[in-house]
């Protein structure tokens, strides 16, 4: 196993503590704030929870609004602590920040869903189904989510002319001759995890009646189809990498490679599961199955790692050109 240096420092500090810290504990706060202006119109206990036959649960206002706070400030804090120290890449960054704003969201819209359905009831036992709370929680939530993702700056760019190691390996290419790598990788233990969980929720969401659950399923859908569906391509521009939705995507431009690599890593070991992760060293990347990997070094000191079978010829490759576009470079 080759070792890697520690990860590179996070950059735009400030626009990540706005949109992934101060953005959702604001949500959060302003949710137990319009709650708890709410006591007096609402039964005491009220409903917390919902079976397949309705009301199952109850709880005091204070008990219902401090489990998603407490809940939601701790993973907020979490991840933000996370795109704090490492959150170096923009697509790390935007991951967090975009997440951050959908659980707060969500749980946002759910606490005060669930308890204005209560305002003016006698027994909370009264109260009706909540698949239209959740249904409307999670379509806010996702709009929130992608437009914070949207909103988080992009890295500034750090081109360099340094050359390419010479140990680095190479793909012998004439100064005329042009060259395109190209694979589609897919599929994976996640992807039969994800669907075997769609097909559970939707038989369960089936079985109760409960439709407003078939939503689950098909969110799970779209999320494995856009992180073990993957389009990885090298030529003269740099390395793309983009979901088969084509949504996420990342490129790392030829003047912002140091090296490219063919390697090896676990995905649970190194990289904690499946899809677009990020390692407690700083690696970020696609992973689909553990094996044959592209990695590729970026100027800054960002390591970006993809699964993919002849990852050899693609490293390479990225780097004679990367060669090439230095050369290039200094003659102008």
């Amino acid at each position: 196993m080759t070792g890697h240096t520690a990860p590179p420092p996070s950059t735009h500090r400030r626009s990540t503590t706005a949109l992934a810290l101060a953005l959702p504990l604001a949500l959060l706060g302003a949710t137990t704030a319009v709650a708890w202006s709410w006591k007096d119109v609402l039964p005491d206990p009220v409903a917390s929870h919902w079976g397949t036959d309705g009301v199952d649960g109850f709880a005091s206002l204070t008990g219902a609004v401090a489990v998603p706070l407490i809940v939601g400030t701790a993973f907020v804090v979490g991840l933000w602590a996370f795109a704090w120290y490492r959150g170096a890449l923009a697509s790390t960054r935007r991951l967090i920040n975009g997440t951050n704003v959908w659980l707060a969201a969500f749980l946002s819209v759910v606490t005060l869903g669930m308890l204005h359905l209560q305002k003016g009831l006698a027994d909370a036992a009264d109260v009706g189904g909540i698949g239209g709370v959740i249904v409307l929680a999670l379509g806010l939530a996702t709009v929130a989510g992608v437009l914070v993702a949207l909103l988080t700056p992009a890295g500034a760019p750090r081109p360099t002319t340094d050359p390419v190691p010479a140990d680095a390996s190479r793909v012998p290419l004439g100064d005329a001759e042009r060259a395109m790598w190209f694979r589609r990788v897919r599929g994976g233990a996640g992807l039969a995890v994800g669907f075997l969980a769609a097909a559970a929720t939707g038989t369960l969401a089936i079985a109760t009646g409960d439709w407003w659950m078939l939503l689950v399923p098909v969110g799970t859908v779209a999320l494995v189809a856009s992180m073990f569906s993957w389009i990885v391509r090298v030529d003269d521009t740099g390395l793309s990498v983009r979901s088969s939705l084509g949504i996420p995507r990342s490129h790392i431009p030829l003047d912002e490679v140091v090296q490219a690599r063919a390697t090896t890593v676990r995905c649970f070991a190194e990289f904690g599961g499946w899809g677009w992760r990020t390692a407690r060293d700083g690696r970020t990347g696609i992973l689909l199955r553990s094996g044959d990997t592209l990695e590729v070094t970026r100027t800054g000191g960002g390591i970006f790692v993809v699964t993919v079978d002849d990852a050899a010829t693609a490293a390479g490759l990225l780097n004679t050109l990367a060669d090439r576009v230095r050369r290039t470079d200094a003659v102008e």
